[in-house]
C-alpha cells in the first residue's frame, strides 16, 4: 500500500474549503493537520494560531470575534467564531482553545456525528471523510448547536440588512422631489 504524502505549509488562512484543524505533535513540536475538501495538509502552526491568523486576515481579531460572538449568542466559554460571514465561515473549537487538544471544526461542513466509544466523537463530513475526535459526543453536539445558533442570529442579520439595502435602491419615485426646468430667459 502506498504511504499518502502530505503538504508541508508554514502558513495558512481558513477558507470556504477548511473543514478541520487538528493539533499533531511531530517531534518536540506542535503543528496542525487541516483537512480540506480536496486535500490535507500539515502546518508549522499550532490551531489556536491558525485561527488567530485567518481571523487577522479577515480583518479583525480570534479576541473581537469571540467578543462578537458573546454580543450575539450571549456564549463566553469554548465560543464559536465567525471567521468570515460573508463567506459563512463558521468555526467551534473542541475544548477549550487554550488547551493543546483543542481542534477547531467548520460548522458547514459537518454531516453528522456520532459516538466513537468513551469521550470520542467520529466526525462525518459532507464529502465522505470521517475523522475521530476525543471529545464527547455530548459536547461535541453542544457546540455544533452553539455554533448552528451563531449562524442563525448572523444571517437573519444580514438578509436584514440586505433588505434594508434593496428597499433603499429600488425606493418608489414619489418621495423624491420633483424637479422643474425652468426655461432661460
Amino acid at each position: 500500500m502506498k504511504k499518502k504524502s502530505l503538504n508541508y505549509l508554514t502558513e495558512f488562512e481558513v477558507s470556504c474549503q477548511t473543514m478541520a484543524i487538528i493539533p499533531v505533535t511531530i517531534g518536540d513540536s506542535k503543528y496542525s493537520r487541516v483537512l480540506e475538501t480536496d486535500g490535507e495538509y500539515i502546518v508549522a502552526m499550532k490551531p489556536i494560531d491558525i485561527v488567530e491568523h485567518s481571523c487577522r486576515y479577515f480583518g479583525s481579531s480570534l479576541k473581537g470575534r469571540r467578543e462578537g460572538t458573546k454580543e450575539l449568542t450571549g456564549v463566553t466559554h469554548k465560543s464559536p467564531i465567525i471567521v468570515e460571514a460573508t463567506s459563512m465561515i463558521y468555526l467551534f473549537p473542541t475544548a477549550s482553545p487554550t488547551k493543546p487538544q483543542c481542534a477547531w471544526i467548520s460548522h458547514a461542513h459537518v454531516l453528522k456525528r456520532d459516538s466513537g466509544g468513551y469521550g470520542k466523537t467520529s466526525v462525518f463530513f459532507h464529502n465522505g471523510k470521517t475523522i475521530s475526535l476525543p471529545v464527547s459526543v455530548g459536547s461535541f453536539t453542544s457546540q455544533l448547536q452553539r455554533t448552528a445558533q451563531l449562524r442563525t442570529i448572523m444571517s437573519g442579520r444580514l438578509e436584514k440588512k440586505e433588505r434594508k439595502m434593496n428597499f433603499i435602491v429600488n425606493a418608489p419615485n414619489h418621495n423624491k422631489p420633483n424637479l422643474i426646468e425652468i426655461d432661460k430667459y
